[in-house]
């Protein structure tokens, strides 16, 4: 009898390591989970990854990553929804800035945490949002200086110009008198970023919604009405594009009374 609970205390044992994974084997699974559009399982793969190994770069970025897809998409009548993104962002933010301390000669650090500080900065005030336009910039021209076939990194120099450009004369000006110097984005340069994104990647859904929105601030409103079709008939490519599409369309319903 001893030498029977002998060798089942033997095998379970022998089995115990082989049943725990490893930070780098739940990466990869978090990889097929992100790859699955279920970035919630992800993000447990991730973040058991990071209990193992907390300096992990690719732990620490895809982190991020999976925390801004997540908050994103957090339904706009859900409760205390602005605070609950503003947390989920500031923890993005965190892990993206340690992902470029790991490892800061890699694209995609530098790029989660432009992606994942421009979200936060939408939920504070203007001269926050000024101060971390600068740093939003910074992150973005470093992560396509270290690759300049990061397809997200165009997209987002995309919206940055987009978005400083949308900011008109007369609020520039007195902007500048309050908060200081506010960087200058240009309709065009996002124009020039986002075509430079989807040549890079053209399945990728949301580089056309975001095009279409640059294309409609340039009053081409022709083009800007198929890029939006566009977005709305390509297959999903993200966990977001559900999101992504029904904003297209509404930004196509908008679209056609300016055409008028």
């Amino acid at each position: 009898m001893k030498k029977i609970l002998f060798v089942f205390a033997l095998a379970a044992l022998l089995a115990a390591p082989a049943l725990a994974q490893t930070a780098a084997e739940h990466i990869q699974a978090g990889d097929q989970a992100y790859a699955a559009f279920d970035d919630a399982k992800a993000l447990e793969h991730y973040q058991e990854a990071l209990k193992l190994e907390p300096n992990n770069y690719d732990g620490l970025w895809k982190a991020s990553r999976a925390i801004v897809d997540i908050a994103d998409v957090i339904p706009a009548t859900d409760k205390d929804v602005k605070e609950r993104q503003k947390k989920m962002y500031t923890e993005a933010v965190t892990l993206a800035r340690k992902a470029v301390a790991a490892n800061p000669n890699d694209t995609w650090g530098h790029f989660q945490y432009a992606a994942a500080n421009g979200k936060r900065l939408l939920l504070l005030g203007k001269k926050e949002q000024i101060d971390a336009s600068k740093a939003v910039r910074t992150e973005i021209d470093k992560a396509i200086e270290l690759d300049a076939t990061n397809h997200l990194a165009w997209h987002a120099l995309g919206r940055w110009h987009r978005r400083m450009d949308e900011i008109g004369g007369a609020k520039r000006l007195f902007g500048s008198i309050i908060y200081g110097s506010i960087p200058k984005g240009s309709f065009a340069e996002s124009e020039t970023a986002l075509r430079k994104a989807i040549e890079l990647r053209p399945d990728y859904v949301i580089h056309y919604l975001e095009l279409g929105r640059t294309l409609a601030a340039l009053k081409k409103y022709d083009e800007a009405a198929e890029t939006f079709q566009k977005c709305i008939d390509l297959p999903q490519s993200s966990s977001k594009d559900d999101v992504v599409k029904a904003e297209a369309k509404t930004d196509l319903a908008a679209l056609k009374t300016k055409k008028k």
